[in-house]
């Protein structure tokens, strides 16, 4: 979802900066970068343990929750192409899901930006036991999808999202955004979703698209 569908890294980067900074330390573009696609908790003990915070890790998470949660509700930038992808799927009656390691809060946000039938399930970082790159949150979509991994085809922009995609089963479009992709088996690269439709999606994978 972060850097997929919505340009939403600005504002966790934005987040990190000021709760360090608000401890006294600095917090760099750098840091944050390295933290794309991961498990918020995970994100939350590397921020606390780096920064030398004074809060748990827990605590962290909820900072950056709340602030990125904030400029959520005052509108997102949609990534190009991904709203016109999304509305095409759902045309053809392809059966979508999101999967983000960000809270179910942050995710209905967005949601509730987008036409109400657009994703058929929603998978979080707080819904799952393991997260990216772990295979579990793209095994839940599949199942609760009803489909095969076999037949789904993930849309991401991290590679902890790629490695979560691939480890399912699932062959994977990546659409960098903050951080490069290398090339791998089971990876298909493109700039940009604009441009991209449900046919191109079975052209490059021979599979309907149902997970993302």
């Amino acid at each position: 979802m972060d850097g997929t569908i919505v340009d939403t890294e600005p504002l966790w980067i934005a987040a990190e900066q000021d709760l360090v900074k608000s401890h006294g330390g600095v917090w760099t573009e750098a840091d944050s970068l390295a933290l794309v696609g991961s498990e918020l908790l995970k994100a939350g003990e590397y921020i606390r343990n780096k920064a030398g915070l004074p809060i748990t890790a827990a605590e962290v998470v909820d900072r950056l929750l709340s602030e990125v949660l904030a400029g959520v509700k005052q509108g997102v930038e949609w990534r190009p192409g991904a709203v016109e992808l999304l509305s095409q799927l759902s045309a053809a009656g392809v059966p979508c899901a999101l999967v983000t390691m960000s809270y179910r809060v942050l995710a209905d946000a967005v949601i509730s930006q987008l036409p109400s039938d657009t994703f058929a399930a929603v998978i979080t970082g707080d819904s799952v036991s393991k997260g990216k790159p772990h295979p579990e949150p793209y095994l839940a979509a599949a199942a609760e999808l009803g489909v095969s991994p076999a037949d789904c085809v993930v849309i991401e922009d991290s590679p902890t999202g790629v490695a979560s995609g691939i480890a399912a089963g699932m062959p994977v479009l990546g659409v960098p955004n903050t951080v490069g992709l290398e090339p791998r088996p089971g990876l298909a690269l493109v700039e940009t979703l604009a441009g991209i439709d449900p046919a191109g999606l079975v052209a490059a994978f021979g599979a309907g698209p149902a997970g993302r």
